[in-house]
C-alpha cells in the first residue's frame, strides 16, 4: 500500500525527470541499433568470426528480454527514482567497460551491462509517462 501511495507522490522537477528516461531510453535503443554498423570494424579488431561478433547484438538483447519481466518486480522492492538512477548508471558503467575493452570477453561482459540498464528503463518509461 506505501508503494501505492509513493506512486502517486508528484515530482518536484516532472520534466527533468522525464527527460532523463526518455534520453536513457533514447541512448538504449540507439545503442542496441547503431552497433551493427560497427560490427565489421569490430570484428578486425578483436580477430573473431561473424558468429562471435553477433553475440555483442544477442547477448545485449538477450539480457533486455530477461530483465524486462523483471522490472515490475524490482519496482516493488525500490522506488521509480530508485531503479531508474540505477539503470542510467549501470547503462554508463557499461558504456565505460566496453569502451575500455581490450579484448572481445570484456566487450561483451560491457554490453550485457549496458542491457540490464536498457531493459530497466524501458518498462518504467513507459508505466511512468501514463
Amino acid at each position: 500500500m506505501e508503494n501505492a501511495l509513493q506512486a502517486r507522490k508528484q515530482s518536484a522537477h516532472p520534466g527533468l525527470m522525464m527527460v532523463g528516461m526518455l534520453l536513457g531510453a533514447f541512448v538504449g535503443m540507439f545503442s542496441e541499433t547503431s552497433l551493427n554498423i560497427a560490427l565489421l570494424k569490430l570484428m578486425t579488431a578483436f580477430q573473431v568470426s561473424t558468429s562471435t561478433i553477433q553475440w555483442l547484438v544477442t547477448g545485449y538483447m538477450l539480457i533486455i528480454g530477461i530483465i524486462l519481466p523483471l522490472s515490475s518486480i524490482i519496482t516493488k522492492w525500490f522506488t521509480t527514482r530508485q531503479v531508474i538512477l540505477f539503470a542510467l548508471i549501470d547503462f554508463m558503467v557499461g558504456a565505460c567497460i566496453s569502451a575500455l575493452a581490450h579484448n572481445f570477453t570484456i566487450l561483451l561482459i560491457g554490453r550485457m551491462i549496458q542491457g540490464v540498464g536498457t531493459g530497466l528503463i524501458l518498462p518504467l518509461m513507459f508505466a511512468v509517462v501514463m
